[in-house]
């Protein structure tokens, strides 16, 4: 070990950098000595952080960790992020390693960051535990450092809008990685622990399954919910063979085909799990079936969206579990289990992401799923995670909407079980930072040739429309361009925004968003008019997408990821006196054999369950959201899902398929209660 920073003296002070964000030592949460360094975060600012900036390069090569003590003096969870860079032009995506955590309320935990196993080089977002006693911080944005070359490192916080405090110390390095050969079992669990419910044989697999059917015949659902998962006692309102949407005093509602009020809480990904990768790391397996052994139909070949690892074979262990638990004819046997275990859960909807064999399925309420693919322009936003954004002003854009929606509406068309369709996922709608976090779509579309992009075209010519002569552009932008026709390369902009530019963004992003909303809207309407539209699940957004998005999708969608639903962060929502739901969130522990935890920690699965509690009430208390769906339902694979290396602990069950029993006494509880809260909350 290399201890860094102890802040037993005040000198210590002098190597931290306050980035908005007020130090001083304290006693209070020390855990290495006598002092420590207490962080306030300042509210009202982007990445607040506390940073240590070196002198010159630090040399960590041979260190696996960087880690340290963490006190939350607070009354609510904090989510911090962690980064360290390997060189000043350091952005959050490129020469730097990021990681988050979410520290709970009144909690002291000692963490460690990974630094020298890159982990997305072995397929994997988080990897095997470094250190007894230390939490292992998931790596998010996982690229390569030069740890030769450390120029800084931080912690960081978001945006709030309150003050936050947290207290550090004791920040060190750690040497040595844990070997990876051999740390997965025949059932795809880590192989150097033990837990609580890790199945031990495959009479132990089987056996479960009796057990469960036990409690399910015992608990079929909560007493209050109809056929529907609908409220059964509640209000009666018209029934119009379709789910809907109502305000009801001050509360928006879904209604379900028989008038009944519906809240809806579901899992997204009730499927057969995700494949991970074989070729390249046969090593890490301790066991894999041979060819003509009957679980060998769960290999298969992938290609990676993003990774070092690019195709290859790979193994599916949840599925492979399954016929293991349920015999040759799984599916079927499965999916009968599954439909039993949501009513009982309390889950009223199967969501995102999920088979299409539960179509129709007449037990439970479902979500469409649809995406817009092929040749197509597209428009940079300057956060383009999944892609660059769609160009609806491309004529290509509607034929390829239609083709991805309607053999989906075929399947759905007329089912009263279907409550609506999502149409895309997670979309890049905004840039980075307050100014291109708004207008990055406009920012994106100037940075394109006019011969190439409609999108540009389509802005230039409201641009013309607007000012006439360019000289009137000139003066309201405090530019200098000799023509219009000078707009059309790639524009190079004035440095300084000027009120009248951000009000042209702003009204560009808005056009941009119809044009994309109102494409969707027309093909939903004429190919399944009896469904709710969605939305597109924003998680990067702009305010003038979300507007327009209100005014032609019947609901409107974000994933939050959070320790619970801000409400004050969602008040930009009020005005627009729409429904809303929540497509994704999850929280994620370590103390079952899983490497990550997901997009938010907990640091068990007690405080998962109560996190779920937590959240789940925070959307039924606002009036606004009708209902919020957990990613996902089954951890993904312990050395990463084929896709993009996912490997989290964010299932209600396991990759054995076995209850995490803290989450569904969590669920079972929440909602039985959530009709009489949600009323009784106005």
């Amino acid at each position: 070990m290399r201890l860094l920073f102890s802040f037993e003296h005040e000198g210590e002070l002098a190597a931290a950098t306050a980035n908005h964000t007020r130090l001083r030592l304290t006693a209070r949460g020390a855990t290495h000595g006598k002092r420590a360094l207490q962080v306030e975060y300042l509210p009202d600012r982007d990445w607040p952080n506390l940073m240590f900036r070196a002198p010159s390069p630090w040399d960590w090569r041979g260190y696996a960790g960087l880690a340290f003590d963490l006190y939350n003096p607070m009354r609510e969870p904090v989510q911090f992020g962690v980064r360290v860079d390997d060189d000043p032009r350091a952005d959050g995506v490129h020469h730097c390693r990021q990681g988050t955590y979410t520290i709970q309320p009144r909690t002291r935990m000692r963490f460690v960051f990974p630094l020298g196993r890159n982990p997305m080089d072995y397929g994997m977002r988080g990897l095997p535990p470094l250190g007894k006693d230390l939490t292992r911080i998931g790596v998010v944005n996982a690229g390569n450092i030069r740890l030769e070359h450390i120029v800084a490192f931080q912690i960081f916080l978001w945006r709030g809008n309150k003050p936050r405090t947290l207290i550090v110390d004791n920040i060190r390095l750690l040497e040595g990685d844990e070997s990876l050969e051999g740390i997965v079992d025949e059932f795809g669990q880590y192989a150097r622990d033990t837990w609580q419910g890790k199945i031990r044989s495959l009479s132990h697999l089987r056996r479960t399954r009796t057990l469960e059917l036990r409690e399910l015949e015992r608990l079929p659902a909560p007493e209050d919910f109809d056929e529907y998962g609908a409220w059964r006692t509640g209000p009666q309102l018209k029934a119009t063979g379709y789910f809907r949407t109502e305000k009801v005093g001050d509360r928006w509602w879904l209604v379900a085909p028989n008038g009944r009020l519906f809240f809806s809480t579901g899992f997204n990904c009730v499927n057969y799990g995700d494949a991970t990768f074989i070729t390249g790391r046969e090593y890490m397996f301790r066991w894999l079936p041979r060819e003509g052994d009957p679980l060998a139909k769960h290999y298969g070949h992938a290609t990676a969206l993003m990774g070092p690892l690019k195709e290859g074979k790979t193994f599916n262990f949840y599925a492979a579990n399954l016929e293991r638990k349920y015999g040759a004819d799984y599916p079927a046997q499965w999916r009968e289990q599954t439909l039993r275990r949501l009513r009982s859960w309390g889950f009223n909807t199967i969501a995102n992401w999920s088979l299409w064999e539960w179509h129709r399925n007449g037990r439970i309420p479902y979500v469409a799923t649809a995406g817009v693919w092929g040749e197509h322009k597209r428009v940079p936003s300057g956060s383009d995670y999944w892609g660059k954004m769609h160009d609806p002003f491309d004529p290509q854009f509607a034929v390829n909407a239609r083709a991805g929606i309607e053999p989906v509406a075929q399947r759905v068309k007329d089912d009263p079980w279907c409550l609506g369709f999502f149409v895309d996922n997670e979309l890049s709608w905004a840039g980075q930072g307050e100014d291109g976090g708004r207008y990055g779509l406009a920012y994106g579309a100037l940075s394109l040739h006019a011969d190439e992009s409609p999108a540009k075209r389509a802005f230039l010519e409201q641009l013309r429309a607007k000012y006439g002569a360019i000289e009137r552009l000139n003066e309201a932008w405090g530019a200098n361009y000799p023509s219009w026709d000078a707009l059309r390369p790639p524009v190079s902009l004035p440095p300084a925004a000027t009120r009248a530019r951000q009000q042209d963004f702003s009204a560009f992003v808005r056009a941009f968003a119809r044009q994309y909303f109102q494409t969707i809207r027309a093909i939903l309407r004429e190919l399944a008019p009896n469904h709710l539209y969605l939305g597109c699940r924003f998680a990067w957004y702009s305010l003038d997408a979300v507007i327009a998005a209100a005014e032609l999708c019947e609901v409107l969608s974000f994933n939050i990821y959070a320790p619970k639903l801000d409400h004050g962060a969602y008040s930009f929502l009020v005005p627009l006196d729409k429904p809303v739901i929540i497509g994704e969130f999850h929280f994620g522990a370590l103390d079952r054999g899983m490497f990550h935890t997901g997009l938010v920690a907990a640091p068990n699965q007690r405080e998962r369950a109560r996190l779920y509690e937590t959240y789940v009430n925070s959307v039924l208390d606002h009036p606004l959201f009708v209902g919020c769906h957990w990613f996902q339902y089954m951890d993904q694979p312990l050395t990463g899902r084929a896709l993009d290396g996912e490997n989290y602990n964010i299932g209600f069950v396991t990759i054995t398929d076995a209850p995490y029993p803290e989450m569904v006494a969590a669920a079972r509880k929440t909602h039985s209660a959530m009709y009489r809260r949600r009323m009784k909350s106005r």
